[in-house]
């Protein structure tokens, strides 16, 4: 019979753990697509951002360019009108620029043959245009303006510095369609990243689930084994003994695959941290390009690609670190146990009134400020085990009962004991808010946490203690009605022995 009961353990473990493998290369797969995601996501931004920036230097040029044009041609004609020697003095500041300002434009229009043809056209008439206006200028300052202004009159300026507008508008048109064409690229390449990181996470959130749902099966069928062996106590000592072996190599089994596994799941969740930090970063980066686009050309910016950079783009990665913190604190519990289990039991005297009476000092502060109190029902029997199981025990059901007492009530704690043959029975009885009879067992399970979820904590406070109390030989159970407070009561050998203390 147990040999029948091994083998189910075994064939169990064999399937969850191919179960868990397969997560896990799920989860590395997942890791591998927001790698990439991430590097090719950069790239082409890097590259998007880069040709729209040099789009705005253009722009910028060109802007520079017809400022510089339009203020000398105004100062000229001013200079024609009136003969102020400060009109002139204007006039060839800004007219001086103009050939620098022109070749700037130039350089960087080199990769844009419309761009280049539309410079050299521009360069053309400048020269023609320029030569007019120095000369009538010079007229001016010789004496002559009555002649300058009939040049003025009948001159081709007007005309060429039309043509030198219409070919600016012409270029500028043609930035705003690059800059256009360019940003819907960009909008493209981050809409394409959002959905593989969709991917990874919902391959990494499947981990996440098949990991806790496979410790939550392995303790399970570590209480089964263990409720099987205590019926089979009272008739078969030799099987008892078969059993309890089979089931210190299944813990010990399952407290090295509870580490392997959260000791490989960190390492993904650091990278998919990192990858999140990567992301908050860029998604400012491209706020700050949106802010810096709604404010020189708000036109282009649409209501979709300002949603993207600031609600959509920060709300999920919110979302992604919110759950890879949660996943971090679960992967921390489950250590926890594992270390837990591995830890050498050492047995010494205990004096239980004494320890309760520790752990009612440490909490007084608490019990203070909410009018409470914890009472030791007469003297309470000493026992030999392991002193700091037995205070975790302790500390960890009587904490809890001060942490969720019942809003309309003072903290009452009762600890009582009494001796039962060779074991001895310690009922820690609470006034708080009670506990459903459909959750008397499942408090104790692993992740699972009982009415309303108004404190913190993970669900493992009592999946520990049942672990300690299973470790140390010993029973733990709960009576409880919802609103009327809760009775834990704890079953433990007298004398701790070497077979007791054995990993369960």
């Amino acid at each position: 019979m147990a040999w029948g009961v091994s083998t189910v353990i075994r064939d169990d473990d064999r399937a969850l753990r191919r179960l868990l493998l397969g997560a896990m290369a799920l989860g590395f797969i997942a890791l591998l697509i927001v790698a990439w995601a991430a590097w090719s996501n950069s790239e082409r931004n890097l590259r998007y951002s880069a040709m729209v920036d040099h789009t705005y230097q253009v722009r910028d040029a060109l802007s520079t360019f017809q400022v510089s044009l339009e203020q000398s041609e105004t100062a000229r004609r001013g200079y024609l009108l009136t003969g102020q020697p400060l009109f002139a003095e204007t006039y060839r500041t800004n007219a001086g620029r103009l050939a620098d300002e022109l070749d700037a434009i130039e350089s960087l229009t080199l990769d844009n043959p419309v761009q280049v043809d539309a410079v050299a056209r521009i360069r053309r008439l400048m020269t023609r245009v320029q030569a007019e206006r120095d000369r009538s200028v010079e007229l001016v300052r010789n004496g002559d303006a009555a002649f300058a202004r009939r040049m003025f009159d009948s001159g081709t300026t007007v005309i060429g510095m039309r043509a030198i507008r219409a070919r600016l508008r012409a270029m500028e048109a043609n930035e705003s369609t690059l800059l256009y064409e360019r940003s819907a690229d960009q909008r493209d390449s981050m809409n394409d990243f959002l959905f593989m990181l969709g991917v990874a996470g919902l391959l990494v959130v499947v981990v996440a689930a098949v990991s806790f749902v496979t410790v939550f099966r392995f303790t399970r069928d570590i209480a089964a084994s263990r409720a099987a062996l205590t019926r089979m106590n009272d008739t078969l000592e030799e099987q008892v003994a078969e059993r309890t072996a089979d089931l210190a190599l299944a813990n010990e089994e399952i407290q090295r695959f509870a580490y392997i596994v959260s000791h490989d799941l960190r390492s993904p969740l650091v990278n998919v941290m990192g990858f999140t930090a990567e992301l908050e970063a860029g998604t400012r980066t491209l706020g700050e390009l949106v802010e810096r686009a709604e404010a020189e050309a708000p036109a282009i910016v649409s209501e979709e690609a300002r949603l993207a950079a600031r609600e959509d783009l920060p709300e999920a990665i919110s979302f992604i670190r919110t759950s890879t913190q949660k996943m971090d604190r679960l992967i921390n519990a489950i250590l926890k146990l594992s270390r837990e289990g591995r830890r050498i039991i050492t047995p010494e005297p205990i004096d239980m009134t004494a320890l309760v009476d520790g752990i009612r000092e440490t909490l007084q502060h608490r019990l203070d400020e909410q009018g409470g109190e914890i009472v030791v029902r007469g003297a309470l029997p000493g026992i030999v085990s392991d002193r700091l199981a037995i205070e975790q025990v302790f500390a960890n059901v009587i904490e809890n009962a001060v942490k969720y007492r019942h809003p309309d009530r003072a903290v009452r704690i009762v600890v009582s004991g009494r001796v039962d043959g060779a074991r001895a029975r310690f009922d820690i009885a609470d006034n708080g808010r009670g506990i459903a009879a459909t959750d008397h067992a499942r408090v104790f399970d692993l992740f699972r946490r009982s009415g309303t979820q108004d404190q913190p904590g993970e669900g493992i406070g009592l999946a520990h203690v049942r672990a300690l109390t299973y470790r140390l030989g010993g029973t733990i159970d709960v009576a409880s009605m919802l609103g009327e407070g809760a009775t834990f009561r704890i079953n433990l050998p007298l004398q701790l022995t070497e077979t007791q203390g054995t990993p369960a």
